[in-house]
């Protein structure tokens, strides 16, 4: 692990409130309207969250990249909170490139960059090396600050490529997130985190994790054990406890909280994440 990327005195905690793949009808408690999304910002930053990753659906609770959508997304998240506002450039594993690109254009803080293809259980999320270059170059064009998404050992070697090709992104600091339990990607054990934060570019400045379905526990105690921060959120996990389902984001991030204070690095407010990452006050 880079030494610029060792312990922080406290945890950035990232909320993904929906993502692209659970449908309303199998979660009704999912957040897809944006009075909902305004709503959980609010109720996540008083939690412990200091940033929101957004997929964006339409009036059928779809997923959607439409332009129209996803600055309103952003601006009814900014009137409900003082988060830093991230908006996913995957989208959905059906949206085409062009769509992807566009994102940019609703000018949120950070968007997230994954570096490379996955298979995403019986879909591929296809993220090709000239599109991975595209968007980088349009973040440091546009002033966003990407977070780089590391499904396997493969893209974290693919993130030192295009660091030493393209140079640092805006704001000079390079947050990554390490997202393990994707059937298709790395299997979300403390020991595969272990080997990405081993193999991770000099250039890291900080690093979080987030595991899928049940390996969200063991990947939100490993990533605290080793330093990092934390991503949580019913994108990503949708049963708090055995037979439990989760009832709204702001109950993961206030366990993360809790744990994160437990581990003496309580969750870092918002002025001093958008320090981390490189954003202006």
């Amino acid at each position: 692990m880079p030494a610029s990327a060792s312990f922080a005195p406290n945890t950035l905690i990232t909320v993904a409130p929906t993502g692209a793949e659970t449908s309303r009808a199998d979660c009704p408690d999912l957040p897809t309207t944006l009075a909902e999304l305004a709503e959980t910002a609010r109720r996540c930053q008083d939690a412990g969250a200091a940033m929101i990753h957004i997929h964006v659906r339409d009036d059928q609770h779809l997923p959607t990249l439409d332009p129209g959508r996803l600055r309103d997304a952003v601006a009814a998240v900014r009137g409900a909170s003082n988060l830093i506002v991230q908006l996913s450039t995957g989208g959905s594993v059906h949206d085409p490139l062009d769509r992807r690109l566009a994102v940019l254009d609703a000018e949120p803080d950070s968007c997230s960059l994954t570096m490379g293809t996955t298979n995403f259980g019986d879909d591929v999320f296809v993220n090709p090396w000239p599109f991975v270059c595209e968007l980088y170059q349009r973040t440091q064009e546009r002033g966003v600050v990407p977070e780089f998404e590391l499904f396997d050992l493969g893209q974290v070697a693919a993130l030192g490529r295009l660091l030493e090709r393209y140079g640092l992104p805006f704001g000079g600091r390079v947050h990554v997130d390490f997202v393990l339990g994707v059937p298709g990607g790395m299997p979300g054990t403390a020991a595969a985190l272990a080997a990405g934060l081993a193999a991770l570019p000099e250039q890291v400045t900080s690093w979080s994790a987030t595991g899928i379905g049940r390996t969200h526990l063991p990947i939100l105690l490993a990533a605290l054990s080793h330093g990092g921060h934390l991503r949580v959120g019913m994108e990503d996990c949708l049963t708090f406890a055995k037979g439990r389902p989760v009832r709204h984001n702001a109950e993961l991030v206030g366990r993360a909280a809790e744990l994160a204070t437990l581990a003496q690095r309580p969750p870092m407010p918002v002025a001093q994440a958008r320090q981390l990452l490189g954003l202006p006050a």
